[in-house]
């Protein structure tokens, strides 16, 4: 790579996780923010013929715009880097850490970063198992798949009847479910981006016409409102930034991550998850804090490209 500067930019979309839509129009809008800067930008589709595409191009950074399985969780990331090509985004460590939602919550219970309790389910119940968990944890609960997002999978369960059938749900998509005590409050979202010197955008505060934020909610246009700056207090606000930079160390991430948090009424924060390639569609909520900070999404994704770049020239990527 003799230039200073990264020319031409692989978008890498679709795949083949149960994102695959939302995956393509976060990488369509890359794409042409890209093209517009003035990159020379090629869009692959690793569903296809991907490793020889790449090396005929030679791109001088890969856009990873892939969501879910063989693409976040660091598959892609390891590809990569035996190809040799710089990539967006957290490395292969970190986008595995994340990605697997049991795992990352217990590297946040080591780093003694709040988080709501919760148990691990890898198969069918045991008779008693329902009243055990329930005894454990309490109503209502939070119901996921370990390794699924934009809320696949999810589904909140608020009376004892309704259990079973939710993990049966999140059982089709994973071996491991988890199941987490509900935090009644605020839901907000940190958008942290940088490597050296990671810094917090303006804090999202997210509203939602459906039960909670699941998929419909993210994708559908006026079924979710990000109020920016969120509405909580001076002193939970940093709780949350404070709370956000310790996880996004504690994960090994880089350049950017998204850390979804719930604010309880007392004020207490609780880390829910850590997102090492935040969705990037009209509707997302990256783009959205970026825009707050006074960065359009041209020099969002500039940045990341950029930054990318180096990283790789000085050897830290």
């Amino acid at each position: 790579m003799a230039s200073e500067k990264p020319q031409k930019i692989a978008v890498l979309m679709g795949g083949r996780s149960s994102e695959r839509e939302i995956s393509i129009k976060t990488g369509k809008q890359i794409s042409q923010a890209l093209a517009g800067e003035g990159y020379e930008v090629k869009e692959f589709d690793p569903a296809g013929a991907l490793v020889n595409g790449l090396k005929d191009f030679q791109p001088d950074v890969v856009f990873i715009a892939l969501h879910g399985k063989y693409g976040e969780d660091g598959t892609m990331q390891g590809l990569l880097e035996l190809l040799g090509f710089p990539y967006t985004g957290p490395g292969v460590l970190s986008s595995a850490l994340c990605m697997d939602k049991v795992i990352a919550k217990k590297v946040m219970c080591y780093e003694g970063i709040p988080t709501p309790s919760f148990h691990v389910i890898t198969e069918e119940l045991e008779e008693g198992a329902v009243e055990n968990l329930i005894k454990e944890l309490g109503l209502p609960l939070v119901v996921k798949p370990s390794k699924q997002g934009s809320a696949i999978g999810v589904s909140i369960v608020r009376e004892k009847g309704e259990l079973e059938k939710a993990l049966n749900e999140a059982l089709k998509y994973d071996q491991a479910v988890l199941v987490e005590a509900y935090i009644d409050g605020t839901e907000l979202t940190a958008a942290v981006l940088g490597t050296k010197n990671p810094r917090v955008l303006p804090l999202v505060e997210i509203v939602f016409e459906t039960e909670f934020y699941d998929y419909t909610a993210k994708y559908s246009p006026g079924m979710s409102h990000h109020i920016i700056p969120a509405r909580i207090s001076p002193e939970a606000a940093a709780k949350v930034e404070e709370l956000a930079l310790r996880t996004y160390r504690a994960m090994d991430c880089c350049q950017l991550s998204r850390v979804d948090f719930m604010l309880n009424s007392e004020g207490q924060p609780f880390v829910l998850e850590t997102n090492t390639i935040p969705g990037m569609t009209e509707t997302s909520l990256f783009p959205d804090a970026a825009k707050a900070a006074g960065i359009s999404f041209a020099e969002l994704v500039s940045l990341l490209v950029d930054e990318a770049f180096i990283l790789a020239k000085e050897g830290d990527a």
